[in-house]
């Protein structure tokens, strides 16, 4: 199927199957998909959505409870009238480059409900918590009719900032009784965050107010934001719902003080994915350059003997290479 017709699927009444396959084709290696995903790419940022759209971004340390949470402030979202589409990262196995992909089998009331669309994928080794193909797979999202936007992160703990710089808000979920993870993400991401959330408040009541209280402290130690935005600190359970309206009712808060603001930040965002488009597209070159000239691991090896040092030798590669891109 050609991207027009794709995209005018995308649109139609029987846009969740189209989105699929527009997802699966960005997401594609194929040298062959890539022309047509970019098409359907350029088709997208043309399309104006029906209704302005919110993106948030969701983290928080493996066995915090993202998918519960997920699914019972989706639940609560779907009650105010959006349309939710959840894009849910999965960490792949840098052994057998698979994913398991299963989020949205932890999600079995959301994914009954008509006016929400989940899509797992896998981050294909990509730092910073999302995958290569996250932020057209938002945009995709967006112009199939989809209004609000939650992005689910691999939850690494540290590297959070790629999915900060993709969306309006920044989510960050702690549970209770977490010991030494409350000081990691002190050290890494919490001054990203818009709000936190410690969930489980109903398993550890006073677990969670303890964990709560901490990162209150921690916060205090960040530097003061610029936009003058009050980082707070809830609990909750996603197990009960117990907090799950008062974390909406936050966001819509932050929504609205973005205001202007927002279509800075989406300019912003659409820079940050030219660069990261950029800098994947001359590593992939790179990698076919190397390949081509036969450069493998003992080639490099050799090179490391001929000149001593690793920064000597990277200099005479890369010399090489850029020669090869003006001829």
């Amino acid at each position: 199927m050609d991207p027009a017709t794709l995209f005018a699927d995308l649109q139609s009444p029987r846009h969740r199957r189209a989105l699929g396959r527009a997802i699966t084709l960005v997401e594609s290696n194929r040298p062959e998909d890539q022309a047509a995903a970019a098409q359907l790419i350029a088709l997208a940022e043309r399309c104006r959505p029906p209704k302005p759209t919110f993106r948030l971004g969701i983290s928080g340390t493996p066995g915090v409870g993202k998918s519960t949470f997920i699914e019972a402030f989706g639940l609560e979202l779907v009650r105010r009238g959006h349309r939710l589409a959840v894009l849910a990262i999965d960490p792949t196995s840098s052994l057998s480059g698979g994913s398991i992909l299963g989020d949205k089998t932890r999600m079995e009331l959301l994914t009954r409900e008509e006016a929400v669309y989940i899509r797992p994928s896998p981050n294909a080794g990509e730092l910073g918590g999302v995958g290569p193909a996250s932020r057209a797979a938002v945009l995709l999202c967006e112009a199939a009719g989809y209004d609000y936007l939650i992005v689910e992160t691999v939850g690494v703990g540290q590297a959070e900032w790629q999915v900060h710089g993709m969306t309006d808000a920044f989510l960050l979920l702690a549970q209770p009784a977490a010991g030494d993870d409350l000081q990691g993400i002190k050290r890494g991401i919490l001054e990203l965050a818009d709000h936190l959330v410690v969930n489980k408040a109903d398993a550890l009541p006073r677990e969670a107010r303890l964990a709560a209280a901490e990162l209150r402290r921690g916060l205090h130690l960040a530097p003061a934001r610029p936009d003058g935005w009050t980082v707070e600190v809830a609990t909750a359970s996603a197990l009960t719902g117990a907090g799950i309206p008062e974390v909406a009712d936050r966001l819509e808060a932050y929504r609205e003080r973005l205001g202007p603001a927002l279509a800075d930040r989406r300019r912003r965002q659409r820079g940050a994915w030219l660069r990261e488009h950029i800098r994947r597209e001359l590593l992939r070159k790179l990698d076919v350059y190397l390949k081509s000239r036969g450069v493998e691991n003992d080639e490099l090896l050799n090179h490391l003997d001929e000149h001593i040092t690793i920064p000597a030798a990277a200099d005479v590669i890369l010399a090489d290479f850029l020669k090869s891109t003006k001829s």
